[in-house]
């Protein structure tokens, strides 16, 4: 992808999507985690975690009604130019807002929060200093013998696994408790839980600020746990006691394991062994399960898709049309001054640039150049990039603005050349209103010629009416009285005022509409 492109994605709006989405989706397994659990068992409640990265991928996808936006050409309408100076303004949109510093906070809670993950992961690892390869234990992945006792058993990693066992493995365990604590750390090699971990500590990082991201880290390490031990009971079913036993004998995690499953973590012991008590459900059980899990998915994906698709759209557009309804229009007041040891020369235009959300537009005049690309942040707020080139092609100006629609913009100052100062006021609005301007004035001040004799000024007014592009309201006011006129090279709105004359009327136009009113 270009930096143009780059540029031009809404990444503000992008994020309050995400948010929202994995927002959504984890309130929906806060909801059905404990349910699914009793009613599939602990392995498809575990497959609910699936929901939060899909919803995320969901809301980020792209959608194909936006292709249609980006092939509207944009628009520019020239309204007049301006002999007076720009008015004045307190603050300059270069200033900092708050999303600048909102980005750089939420920048430094992710690197914080990555800094502490990875400082607990080295102060576990730092632990197995001296550390050796247990030999006669057939497994995969290799298990290591610890050198303290309060470290593991524990699988650690996500590449590269390793099973840790503390250094009084066999003291502590006997054979069959031994077998099962193994059986159960295979089992979480075997199901990839150490990257589960690895995402789950990242997504963390990411919504920091977000309480319902720690509280969802817990949650899965929980719910990761229960679905081993319902893997591991599905092979080792009768040992369910000394499986239990097992759990007693191992100490409480001392220390922080962020990307890997220690035997015995921080999660209640108490609904671990409650679960080896309940009978396991049965392979129908857990197929249904399975369907019941994936149709969950394709709906919380769908309806994530069709929300993001729904909030995606620039809001405060009127919905006239569909042209309007995918456009800006930015009304403009731009001076640039030119000074040198001999003058000092300003010129000034006042314009109106109607463009596509995400597309460059430009307007030249007076031999500079003007391009803006304005892009929607949500809230009836948009971002708008602009740059000015100079006569000599140079760019002279590049500055972002970022305000509400209708709210009126200002940037202004010193040209990369040194000998140009600039001032820009721009005020966007939604929709393209100079484009219904331009199209009613063209009809009103269109040039007509016509020559007529003993004719009713209702027909003639018809007439006029039809070649122009106007629409009578109430043509019926004009009486039938014949008339004999000679138009040549008059407006149309010209021509329509002096048949009301005629009839002691006066013509009141609403853009292309016209109707008459007595005087």
């Amino acid at each position: 992808m270009s930096s143009i492109d780059l540029a031009g994605i809404d990444w503000i709006g992008r994020g309050w999507l995400l948010i929202l989405a994995f927002t959504a989706a984890v309130l929906v397994v806060t909801v059905l985690r404990k349910l699914c659990r009793y009613l599939f068992g602990a392995e498809r409640a575990f497959q609910l975690w699936w929901l939060p990265p899909l919803a995320m991928l969901a809301s980020q996808l792209p959608h194909t009604g936006s292709a249609s936006v980006a092939a509207l050409p944009p628009l520019v309408y020239m309204i007049t130019s301006v002999t007076s100076m720009l008015p004045a303004h307190a603050s300059s949109a270069v200033a900092v807002e708050w999303r600048g510093f909102a980005v750089l906070i939420w920048c430094a809670g992710v690197v914080m929060a990555m800094l502490l993950a990875v400082l607990a992961q080295w102060r576990y690892r730092n632990r197995l200093l001296g550390a050796t390869p247990m030999a006669g234990v057939p497994s995969h992945p290799p298990v290591l013998r610890a050198a303290r006792a309060d470290v593991g058993p524990a699988l650690v990693g996500a590449w590269r696994v390793r099973i840790v066992v503390p250094v009084d493995f066999e003291q502590r365990y006997d054979t069959t408790e031994r077998a099962l604590i193994l059986a159960h750390e295979a089992m979480h090699a075997r199901r990839r839980d150490g990257w589960w971990c690895l995402l789950a500590q990242a997504t963390a990082a990411v919504f920091w600020f977000h309480p319902l991201a720690w509280w969802a880290l817990g949650a899965l390490r929980h719910d990761q746990e229960l679905a081993c031990d319902a893997a591991v009971l599905r092979h080792h079913g009768e040992q369910r006691r000394n499986y239990a036993n097992a759990m007693l004998k191992t100490q409480t995690a001392l220390f922080a394991l962020p990307v890997g499953c220690p035997w015995s973590p921080r999660h209640p012991l108490t609904e671990r062994i409650a679960m080896l008590k309940s009978p396991l459900p049965g392979r129908l059980r857990r197929s249904v399960g399975m369907i019941a899990s994936l149709t969950l998915a394709s709906v919380v994906a769908g309806a994530v898709y069709a929300a993001s698709a729904v909030a995606g759209q620039p809001s405060g557009m009127p919905a006239t049309s569909a042209t309007d309804a995918h456009e800006y229009q930015l009304n403009m007041k731009v001076e640039l001054t030119t000074d040198d040891a001999h003058r000092s020369h300003a010129e000034r235009a006042t314009l109106a640039l109607c463009v596509v959300p995400g597309k460059g537009a430009a307007v030249s005049t007076q031999g500079w150049r003007v391009d803006a690309t304005t892009l929607p942040e949500g809230d009836n707020r948009v971002r708008i990039d602009l740059a000015v080139t100079g006569t000599d092609s140079k760019k002279l100006a590049d500055t972002q603005l970022h305000g509400a629609l209708g709210e009126s913009l200002h940037a202004d100052g010193m040209g990369k050349d040194g000998k140009h100062r600039y001032a820009i006021d721009v005020t966007p609005l939604a929709g393209c209103p100079a484009r219904t301007q331009a199209a009613d004035t063209g009809a009103r001040l269109k040039l007509l010629s016509q020559s007529v004799k003993n004719e009713p000024v209702r027909a003639v007014a018809k007439t006029v009416a039809a070649k122009a592009g106007l629409v009578l309201v109430n043509p019926e006011l004009l009486d039938e009285r014949p008339v004999t006129l000679n138009f040549e090279q008059i407006t149309a709105e010209r021509a329509m005022q002096l048949l009301a004359d005629i009839d002691g009327m006066k013509a009141v136009f609403e853009g292309s509409r016209v109707h008459f009113e007595p005087k």
